[in-house]
This record gives C-alpha cells, structure tokens and sequence, in this order.
C-alpha cells in the first residue's frame, strides 16, 4: 500500500513557492512561509510585551522563563562571544535571533490549517491541519545568515579599518609566495559561513519533520493486515517520540547554535586578533 501511495511529505516545503497566497512582483509573494514568518513576530512581540507589562520581584512561570532565556543570551551567548565594545549594539541583535528562530521553530511543530490540501466539514473546504517550520525554507534560514554575514564585515571594518581587517585574514608573518594559497583559502572559509549557518538551520528542521512525518505515514496509511498490527503502531510511537524531541531539544538548541555562531563571527569580525 505504501509504494502505490501518492504520500510526498517534503511537497508541503515546495510546493507553497509556486502556489503562494498572493502573487506579488519581484518573487515578493505572500506564501506560506511569509505567513509563517509573520505568525513568528506576532507571538515575539506580544510574548515579550505581555511579559514585561507586569514584572514582579516574585515572577511566575511565563516570566521566570524570560528570565533564563535573558540569561542564556546575555552572558552565554553574547558576552562570552562579543567583546565588551560590541555588547551594546549586538546583543540586541544576537539575543533577538535566539528568540525569534526559537518561536520559528517551536510554531513549526503547532499543527496549523496552511496546508494545500482541504477537508470538507458541513460542505466547507477547510485546510487540513499541518506542521511546517519556515527555517525549514533554506530561503528563510539564508536571509539571517547573511544579515550576519554581513554585519560582521562591516563590524570588522568599522572597528579595524579596511586594509588591517582584510590583512588579519591571513597569519602575521606568512611568507609571501604563501599568500596565493591563503588567500583563497581564506575567502572561501568565510563563505563556507554561509553555508555552516544556513543550511544546518534549514537541514535540520527539514530534516526533522520530515521524519516525524513517513513515520506517521507509517501509522496512517497502512489500515488492514499484519502492518495494521505491528508497523502502525510502530510507527505512531516513533512519530511521537522524534515529534518530542524535536520539540523539547532541536528547536532551541538550533536556535542556540544559530544565535552563537552569529555572535562569534561578528565578536572575531571586531577583534580578529583574539
């Protein structure tokens, strides 16, 4: 049953380019990423507003997580990566990427109606329930790379000048006929930034739900036989348990690892000595 399926769980990450929900000039549509995107915002801002509005020296629970989070950016993401001339201006920025990307990501996991596929409930088309992360879109995950990307240039710029930021890129004393071979080794290592930051946000959220999702598959679509009795639910228990994982564990810690890099690059862009 499952080979004559027509099951494509990675259509739900492609298909939404070229059906978007308003067709805009300039590739600028409004899918359902943007939407996605927009829905990420909402719950930040919101979140945080309603957090702040009623601080106590007692905090409950949704304040006392605020905190931590606070914590965690401050001092083990962003001063233990930044030095102290760039706490000021970058981490806002860097503790606002922990946060946004892990509400991004935690939304990915809310089964929501976007889906291109449609039940009829009392003769109304309504669209099925669905789990997409938009840092599941390698177009999402790369626009933050490179706001990072290229802030730490012009960091390293700004604070260094451009020939001695360009010259710290290769070691102090190299003899010359290496540079040819440095150089471009160079250049590409920073590129390579692209990619290391990225394609692990986009990999490993896509990655994630869709295994979460043939595993359910699993316990969908085989209803009659011997898989009804033993690979369903086999499948539903593995679906659960990768679903919780992702939840508890890859969402923040993608987040993490997205917002520490960008503060090592950018702390290493202003002090490239260190």
């Amino acid at each position: 049953m499952l080979l004559t399926s027509d099951f494509n769980p990675v259509s739900e990450f492609t298909n939404f380019l070229s059906n978007p929900y308003v067709k805009l000039p300039l590739g600028l549509d409004i899918n359902k990423g943007v939407v996605y995107i927009w829905l990420t915002g909402l719950v930040t801002i919101v979140g945080a507003l309603l957090v702040t509005r009623g601080l106590k020296l007692r905090p409950a629970r949704p304040q006392a997580t605020a905190e931590i989070l606070y914590d965690v950016a401050q001092n083990t993401i962003a001063r233990a990566n930044l030095p102290q001339e760039g706490m000021r201006i970058w981490f806002p920025y860097v503790a606002t990427l922990f946060v946004f990307i892990g509400v991004m990501n935690l939304i990915g996991f809310i089964p929501l109606p976007f889906s291109d596929d449609h039940v009829h409930i009392g003769g109304v088309a309504v669209p099925q329930l669905q789990i997409y992360a938009a840092s599941a879109s390698l177009s999402v995950s790369l626009a933050l790379t490179l706001v990072t990307f290229f802030a730490s240039h012009i960091e390293g710029i700004r604070y260094n000048g451009v020939i001695k930021y360009f010259k710290s890129w290769v070691p102090s004393g190299s003899p010359k006929p290496l540079l040819v071979l440095l150089i471009p080794v160079e250049v590409i290592s920073q590129l390579a930034r692209l990619i290391s930051l990225s394609v692990r946000l986009f990999a490993n959220m896509l990655a994630g739900h869709l295994v979460i999702a043939v595993f359910l598959a699993l316990a969908g679509l085989l209803t009659t036989g011997i898989g009804y009795w033993f690979i369903q639910p086999f499948g539903l228990a593995m679906g659960v348990a990768i679903y919780t994982l992702e939840v508890v564990l890859i969402a923040g810690l993608q987040a993490f690892i997205f917002a520490i890099l960008s503060a090592i690059y950018i702390g290493g862009a202003i002090h490239p000595d260190h």
